[in-house]
C-alpha cells in the first residue's frame, strides 16, 4: 500500500508539471516569436488560469508528498491505514478540488492578464492586493511551513536511527531507501528556491500596491518568473539524477522513440510474466524507519 500511495502523489506532481508545458508554454513561445499576444483574450484567460492550476497544484502536491512520507516513516504503525487506496485516491482529488478553488477566484478580480515583460498571460499582482496576499499565504506560506515541519521531522529520526544501526552489521535502512526520500526532499528545496522570490515580491507589492510597485526593477521582476517558471523543467531532472528507477524509465523511454520495434517486444514479453511480489519495509517508531521506492 505504501507504494501506492507514494506514486499517487508522484503521479499527480508530474501531471502538474506537464500540464503547463502542453498548453500555456507554447503559446508564450508564440507571443515572443510575435512581440505581443495575438492569440485573442480567450486564450490569454484559458493559458494564465491553467498556468495557475499548475503552480499551485505543484506546491499542493509537494505538501502532499511531504506528508505522505512523514507519516510512512515518523509513524509508521498508523500508516497503511491512513493511507489506504481510497483514502489516497480521495486526499489526490482533494489536492485538486483545493487547487481549482484557489484559481478560480482570478476571474471574478480580472487579474489574468498579458504582461509584456514576460510574453505571458498570468496573474497580475497589482490588480487585488487582498487576494494576492491571501494566494501567497495559500500557495507558498502555509505549504512551505507545513513542509518543512515534515521533513525536519523526518530528519531528525533518519540521523537518530543511522547513529543507532552504526555499530550493528545489518543496516535498518537501504541506501536506495535513503535516496528516494532524498529525491523528494531535493524537490521541495528547489521549488522553494525557485518561487521564494516571486512570492516576496508579489506579498511586498500587495501590502503597499502604489510605493512598492514602481521601485521593483523590471530585471528582478522578469528573473523571478521565469526562476518560478523554470521549476516545472527542473523536476524531472532531479529525478533523473537522484533516482536509478527514473534513470532506467527514461531510458527506456528514449530507446522506445529510437526503436519501437524492441519496445513493443517488452511489453509483450512483460505481460506473459508474473511480477513478483516484494514485501514492503516495516519499521516501528523507536528503532526502525520506513521508506518507499518512488
Amino acid at each position: 500500500m505504501s507504494s501506492l500511495a507514494g506514486n499517487a502523489f508522484v503521479v499527480s506532481l508530474a501531471f502538474a508539471d506537464l500540464v503547463v508545458a502542453l498548453y500555456p508554454y507554447p503559446l508564450v513561445l508564440v507571443a515572443i516569436f510575435k512581440n505581443g499576444w495575438a492569440l485573442g483574450d480567450m486564450h490569454c484567460k484559458v493559458s494564465g488560469f491553467v498556468m495557475g492550476l499548475s503552480v499551485i497544484g505543484s506546491i499542493f502536491n509537494i505538501t502532499g508528498i511531504a506528508i505522505n512520507r512523514y507519516c510512512y516513516i515518523c509513524h509508521s504503525l498508523v500508516y497503511d491505514k491512513f493511507f489506504t487506496a481510497w483514502n489516497t485516491m480521495f486526499f489526490v482529488c482533494l489536492i485538486w478540488v483545493l487547487t481549482v478553488l484557489a484559481t478560480v477566484p482570478n476571474f471574478f478580480v480580472g487579474s489574468l492578464e498579458y504582461d509584456p515583460r514576460i510574453y505571458s498571460c498570468t496573474f497580475v499582482q497589482t490588480v487585488s492586493s487582498s487576494y494576492t496576499i491571501t494566494l501567497v499565504v495559500i500557495h507558498f506560506i502555509v505549504p512551505i511551513t507545513v513542509v518543512t515541519f515534515c521533513y525536519l521531522r523526518i530528519w531528525i529520526l533518519v540521523i537518530q536511527v543511522r547513529r543507532k544501526v552504526k555499530s550493528e552489521t545489518k543496516p535498518r535502512m537501504k541506501p536506495s531507501d535513503f535516496r528516494n526520500f532524498l529525491t523528494m526532499f531535493v524537490v521541495f528545496v528547489i521549488f522553494a528556491f525557485c518561487w521564494a522570490p516571486l512570492n516576496f515580491i508579489g506579498l511586498a507589492v500587495a501590502i503597499n500596491p502604489t510605493e512598492v510597485a514602481p521601485k521593483i526593477p523590471e530585471w528582478l521582476f522578469v528573473l523571478s518568473y521565469f526562476m518560478a517558471y523554470s521549476n516545472s523543467c527542473l523536476n524531472a531532472v532531479i529525478y533523473g539524477l537522484l533516482n536509478q528507477n527514473f534513470r532506467k524509465e527514461y531510458k527506456r523511454i528514449l530507446m522506445s522513440l529510437w526503436m519501437p520495434r524492441l519496445f513493443f517486444q517488452e511489453i509483450s514479453r512483460g505481460g506473459t510474466e508474473c511480477p513478483k511480489s516484494k514485501p514492503s519495509p516495516a519499521l516501528n517508531n523507536n528503532d526502525q524507519m520506513r521508506t518507499d521506492t518512488v
